[in-house]
């Protein structure tokens, strides 16, 4: 612990400069993803301010700077739109449910850290990151499409009214759910139930069928099922101010990139707007003050909690980890430094927990603010913290003047974070990369864009696990054959083995393992029965499973019942340690049948 509050001042300017440069970036982009959430901008500034200072005190990469990401609102804003349906749209209700699973992720990432799952991150397959990636930026894009034109569905009156309805139904079934909870309805007499029913009012009416509304325009499908509506109803000053924002992030970078583009955009965009009077929609009003606790999510913060939304935030947790951990090696490439993995998940575990505690969206580290941070001069943690502290100024300094920004002004700069996220590397890949990688890309991105971000994942790397065992297993497979012990065909160390039609040779490479267990076996059969002796090479064969050793166990059952003798060249150590745990050695294979090389055994054939 004492390491974490021993401070490196030897950079103290370009860590200033650096976090100072990488905070001002950060800005409008926290408060579009929080936005973009449907926590409102708050959530997406309190979350950039605690994970940036808390990730870069405890982290494992001092030149990281971490904030809300397009990946993790991404999923953030699938499960935050469940919750507001779940809850009636109200999103006091939600939020400390919400809240709590947050908080859930950010722990699971400091577990993650301590038992030192950091360096396996790596290992997930390329194609479903790509197809992840893709699907987010397909998310964001699509999903801005109706901010983007000035549209809000739970302001379209007339289509609010076709939930009416449904919206009575509802609020009926709520009615006598809560009058079967305590225990006053009677069959016989519905006067307490009617009464209640009377006191509902159009206004409770119209806000139930706003939720209806609004859950069934969310999402991907639900955007294109009401694009003719918002094609119909475009209001062309925000289409216009949304525009002129990407125009000027795309634009400005061919005048300088020292300034972030992004930064001038919000400020040209939004400034202009207001000087001219211009009757725009502004985003949700920012407090003003120090971030209070929401100590309410420990309420939610039960076993029902973890049982319905665990896989939720081992979701959040792991893309949080990939992402940062991705962001990490950037950096060890820039400043030529190799990062703490491990520490690096409980660093950032601990920003999202106290981010979630204060009521932020999750976040990882970002790749754009660390390299700018970098190009700037940081080089410790001080400059990640600096960055989060900056923000916090801001917010204390201007929230009440940021609440005037255009919802359209965020819009636009999602779109261009939505154009960005995309992985444009592997979709040009796509005809040339092999037709099972290109399975798993496809449908990560369909199903992450259509049906539900955390499932796809799972699908994906089941798929992809599948496949590598499958193609595993065939590699192992091909290495097996049989053949009479004579030179035809033999490996060259076995040339000087005594020739015999009786005697075969059974050459093993790879893993015998579950996928490859059944060919193992189909090739075994077809020793001949009147076969003498069988040797086994498994001097290449340098790992056994469970399902290999049973199997391996009943072809030896299989040559013994049929008087064929079985030798073992060149066993390596887990595989006889297995086979010894069953008893295949020395109760099926006498140890004076093991031979540790193929030349300890051709000599002992000799003498």
């Amino acid at each position: 612990m004492k390491n974490f509050f021993e401070f490196d001042f030897s950079n103290i300017r370009g860590d200033l400069f650096g976090g100072l440069t990488a905070g001002i970036v950060a800005l409008p982009l926290a408060l579009a993803f929080g936005v973009s959430s449907g926590l409102g901008p708050s959530a997406g500034l309190y979350g950039a301010i605690f994970v940036s200072f808390f990730a870069a005190l405890f982290g494992g990469t001092p030149t990281q700077i971490s904030g809300p990401t397009a990946p993790m609102t991404a999923v953030s804003l699938v499960f935050i739109a469940e919750m507001l349906a779940r809850f009636d749209g109200s999103i006091e209700a939600a939020l400390p449910t919400i809240l709590s699973v947050f908080l859930l992720a950010g722990l699971i990432q400091i577990l993650l850290g301590i038992i030192g799952i950091g360096k396996y991150i790596r290992y997930i397959p390329y194609p479903v990151v790509s197809g992840f990636m893709t699907a987010i930026g397909v998310i964001i894009l699509v999903t801005q499409i109706a901010p983007t034109m000035g549209y809000y569905v739970k302001e379209d009156t007339s289509f609010v009214e076709k939930f009416k309805p449904q919206a009575e139904e509802i609020i009926l079934e709520n009615i006598l759910k809560e009058e079967m909870g305590e225990g006053i309805l009677v069959l016989e007499n519905f006067e307490t139930t009617i009464d209640r029913a009377e006191k509902v009012s159009e206004q409770d009416i119209m806000m139930e069928a706003k939720t209806l509304a609004g859950r069934k325009s969310s999402g991907v499908l639900g955007t294109i099922k009401i694009l003719p509506r918002i094609l119909g109803n475009i209001n062309y000053l925000e289409l216009c101010l949304a525009l002129l924002t990407i125009v000027i992030i795309y634009g400005f970078k061919w005048v300088t990139s020292t300034v972030p583009s992004t930064l001038v955009a919000l400020f040209v965009v939004s400034f202009g707007a207001y000087a001219l009077g211009l009757d725009y929609r502004p985003i949700d009003s920012i407090p003003s003050g120090l971030p209070i606790p929401q100590w309410g999510l420990f309420v939610s913060f039960g076993i029902e909690t973890v049982t319905l939304y665990i896989f939720t935030a081992i979701t959040l947790a792991l893309l949080g980890a990939i992402d940062s951990l991705l962001t990490s090696v950037v950096a060890d490439n820039m400043t030529k430094t190799i990062h703490n993995p491990n520490k690096e998940l409980v660093g950032q575990g601990i920003g999202n927990a106290f981010g979630a505690l204060f009521g932020g969206i999750p976040g990882a580290g970002a790749t754009i603010r660390t390299v700018v941070n970098i190009n700037s001069g940081g080089k410790t943690r001080l400059s990640g913290m600096v960055a989060g502290l900056l923000l916090l100024f801001i917010l204390l300094g201007i929230g009440p003047i940021a609440s005037q920004i255009p919802a359209a002004v965020l819009a636009g700069i999602l779109i261009t974070v939505g154009i960005g996220v995309m992985d444009y590397k592997g979709l040009k890949a796509i005809p040339y990369m092999p037709r099972s990688e290109v399975f798993i890309l496809i449908v990560v991105l369909v199903l992450s864009s259509v049906w539900n971000l955390v499932y796809a994942v799972g699908i994906g790397l089941v798929i992809a696990s599948l496949m590598f065992m499958k193609m595993i297993g065939d590699k192992a497979a091909e290495s097996f054959n049989i053949q009479p012990l004579k030179k035809e065909g033999v490996w060259k160390d076995e040339k000087r083995i005594k020739k015999g039609d009786k005697v075969f040779l059974k050459h093993l490479e790879g893993p015998l393992f579950f996928g490859s267990t059944s060919k193992f076996t189909e090739v075994a059969k077809q020793i001949p029965k009147d076969s003498e002796k069988v040797v086994f090479r498994m001097d290449r064969v340098p790992y056994i499973d469970q399902s290999g050793l049973y199997a391996l166990e009943s072809v030896i059952l299989g040559f013994i019942q049929d008087n064929i003798e079985v030798e073992i060249v060149g066993l390596q150590k887990q595989p006889q340690y297995m086979m010894e745990r069953i008893d295949i050695i020395p109760d099926l294979i006498p140890r004076h049948n093991l031979f540790k090389s193929i030349e300890d055994y051709i000599n002992t054939k000799d003498d």
